[in-house]
């Protein structure tokens, strides 16, 4: 990578690369899209309307929190794939990584919340970067210290902490993350650079993780006894 040409490069390519972040979280607001009042969900968010595992399946709900948490998983993939770029390099691609969430995020303020006031959104904005400071330390703890501490983090952060959160789907979450991280680190750093980059299907790793709940609740059988040593 040309170290002169190396911030235009970052900015579009990461544009390309953010846009395959947000892509699974987004959702749509029709009722705002019709001049009238969005319903709100138990928490008193913006209610929208979603489609995909995520929502289908995992059982979040639509809404602009929502959106965030699960674009903020996949930035965080992507965020340790950059690591691995050259040092001179990286921190373009982290920060313009960042830009483009926060311009999409104040884009959808306005357009999907009636958000009009600048100073309002500036207070959102900083919220949220609070809380990418937070999921990047709660991920990386995760990664370092296990399984259980990673579905704890995606459990208070994409789950909200719901008691009622159905634990395949937080399971699922985790497995999905850990096979991204594997395939990521599988592709070159040009294939990266070029903003093409496909996040697999998480319903795949439904399979996977029933499987192996299925095993655990196999009964445990004898080994072969080892032969003791004079």
């Amino acid at each position: 990578m040309a170290a002169a040409t190396e911030p235009y490069v970052a900015y579009g390519a990461t544009e390309d690369l953010f846009r395959a972040c947000a892509r699974a979280g987004d959702y749509t607001m029709p009722t705002v899209a019709e001049g009238e009042e969005p319903l709100r969900s138990a928490q008193g968010e913006d209610l929208g309307v979603g489609s995909g595992w995520w929502y289908e399946e995992a059982g979040l709900t639509p809404t602009f929190n929502t959106w965030a948490q699960i674009t903020y998983v996949h930035m965080y993939l992507l965020t340790v794939r950059l690591r691995m770029f050259p040092q001179q390099h990286a921190h373009h691609w982290h920060q313009n990584l960042l830009d483009h969430y926060s311009y999409a995020a104040e884009d959808r303020m306005v357009t999907l919340h009636n958000i009009a006031a600048r100073s309002v959104r500036n207070k959102y904005l900083k919220d949220l970067f609070v809380q990418w400071r937070g999921v990047l330390a709660a991920y990386d703890e995760g990664l370092v210290k296990g399984d259980a501490v990673l579905a704890t983090a995606v459990w208070r952060n994409v789950f909200r902490g719901d008691e009622n959160a159905d634990a395949a789907a937080v399971a699922s979450v985790v497995s999905y993350m850990k096979k991204n991280l594997r395939d990521l680190d599988r592709i070159h750093d040009s294939e990266i650079a070029s903003g093409d980059i496909t996040f697999s299907d998480p319903a795949r790793e439904v399979t996977i993780v029933d499987r192996e709940s299925q095993a655990m609740k196999q009964p445990f059988t004898e080994s072969t006894p080892v032969a003791s040593q004079a």
